[in-house]
């Protein structure tokens, strides 16, 4: 038990001994104004680079996101059909998929589908 505790102590000592060379090595020692700003082409930015995004664009990637992955959950479903009791594969696909309808059907209704407003 003693050794262990030992060989943890070494190496947790070797480690940060190795990380506070490694920290005042690679100081940068000049430090220059046009070094430390963001490079755009050469040219300073004539406008500011904190623009407002839309809201719809990400309103449609996140249901995109959504959707993404419940299709990946329905692919399980074609290998499974055979696994398992057709009225249990069939009752628990049309409730999955009709869960999927709704919630577009929703999400259309709620206006979050409509790209031009």
């Amino acid at each position: 038990m003693m050794i262990m505790i030992t060989a943890m102590l070494v190496t947790l000592t070797f480690t940060n001994i190795l990380m506070m060379i490694s920290n005042n090595l690679s100081k940068k020692t000049f430090s220059d104004r046009e070094k430390n700003s963001p490079y755009e082409c050469g040219f300073d930015p004539k406008s500011s680079s904190r623009l407002p995004f839309s809201i719809q664009f990400f309103l449609i990637a996140v249901i995109f996101l959504i959707f993404d992955v419940e299709i990946a959950l329905l692919m399980p479903m074609i290998t499974s059909m055979k696994l398992t009791n057709l009225k249990t594969w069939t009752t628990t696909s049309t409730l999955f998929i009709l869960i999927l309808i709704l919630g577009t059907l929703h999400e259309w209704n709620q206006g979050a589908l409509d790209w031009a407003n």
